[in-house]
């Protein structure tokens, strides 16, 4: 039976999770997603392989990756453990609270990467400190109200628990000056955790990402 509590182990639904939200990775990013062993990871990746649920590409760049029936059979899984562990209703009312954060999240990235000059949206250089203060600041406000949020999410499924600290982590890089963990997509920033909160969520509950009403796909460029 498919344990939805990551921590100490690696099963189907653990690594076909990790592996959606890692996208295309090599074993031991799959393994850092939810810091299971990697050893384990690889042996649930081998397993994966041979029933069509994941494929190992081999090239210049070499990685995993989850095949469609590999996605199905993961939301499946997830939406299996929720059913059996009683905590769909309160992870579902979680996600609402969440989604009706998701707007000034992008409202606060965008913010960062842009502000008005002569009534003209420009690239934001981040010459004005007093501008870039009040993003910090609002960025803080939405923290402190998404943590027990999250907090709510780890307690119906253990999946969710190391969001929380992610989340404090890249808002106190910014807090402390280091402003490319705002939204920089190439570091584990607010954005970034954020955006990987949002799909993993969606994948939990099996809801296409097009069906929301409120969308975070296009917001925090390179």
């Amino acid at each position: 039976m498919p344990n939805d509590d990551p921590r100490g182990d690696a099963d189907e639904l653990s690594v076909l999770m990790a592996l959606r939200l890692a996208s295309f990775a090599e074993a031991d990013r799959v393994a850092a997603v939810f810091d299971q062993p990697v050893d384990a990871v690889v042996d649930v990746l081998s397993r994966l392989e041979q029933a069509d649920l994941a494929r190992h590409r081999d090239g210049r760049v070499s990685g995993w990756m989850l095949t469609p029936t590999g996605r199905s059979e993961g939301e499946r899984l997830a939406a299996e453990a929720l059913d059996r562990n009683g905590a769909r209703a309160d992870l579902v009312a979680a996600y609402e609270r969440f989604l009706a954060l998701n707007p000034r999240l992008l409202e606060v990235c965008s913010a960062w990467q842009l502000r008005e000059v002569d009534g003209q949206q420009v690239a934001n250089d981040h010459a004005d400190a007093a501008h870039d203060a009040r993003v910090v600041a609002q960025l803080g406000d939405i923290d402190d109200a998404a943590q027990p949020v999250v907090a709510d999410m780890a307690r119906a499924v253990p999946r969710f628990g190391r969001y929380g600290g992610r989340l404090a982590e890249a808002r106190r890089r910014v807090e402390g000056g280091e402003g490319d963990w705002f939204a920089r997509p190439t570091i584990d920033g607010y954005h970034t955790v954020w955006f990987e909160l949002h799909e993993h969520l969606l994948a939990t509950l099996g809801i296409e990402r097009g069906s929301e009403r409120t969308d975070d796909s296009g917001s925090a460029g390179t």
